[in-house]
């Protein structure tokens, strides 16, 4: 049996104010996350997954705070998933199916260490 580690999948896609999805296009990029995350789910693949709100709060080391989301070249993580394969190959293969690909976005494939 090969074994399985777990990896972090992150989610980032560029804010926009100047774009809302019609109704359409959301139904649609529901169908394809659902497909994305049962289709690693079936496979027996699938440790977690969270799409993250639009609301934040950030806190640096001097203890003071700013509201909102982190954002690096426009771009902010959207949400994570957390899967098991036998190596990051195999992770990246998987993210490779992932809708936000679609919309601009990237994913990024991380190793995760136990702490």
């Amino acid at each position: 049996m090969v074994q399985q580690t777990e990896f972090m999948l992150l989610f980032r896609y560029e804010l926009s104010n100047n774009y809302q999805p019609t109704e359409a296009e959301l139904n649609e990029m529901h169908q394809q996350w659902g497909a994305f995350i049962g289709n690693i789910a079936i496979q027996e693949k699938l440790v977690s997954t969270h799409q993250l709100g639009f609301e934040g709060r950030q806190i640096f080391a001097d203890k003071s705070t700013a509201e909102g989301v982190y954002t690096s070249d426009k771009l902010s993580v959207a949400g994570n998933m957390i899967v098991k394969a036998a190596s990051i190959d195999e992770a990246t293969e998987m993210a490779k199916h992932c809708p936000i690909l679609h919309m601009g976005g990237t994913v990024e494939v991380r190793n995760i260490q136990p702490m």
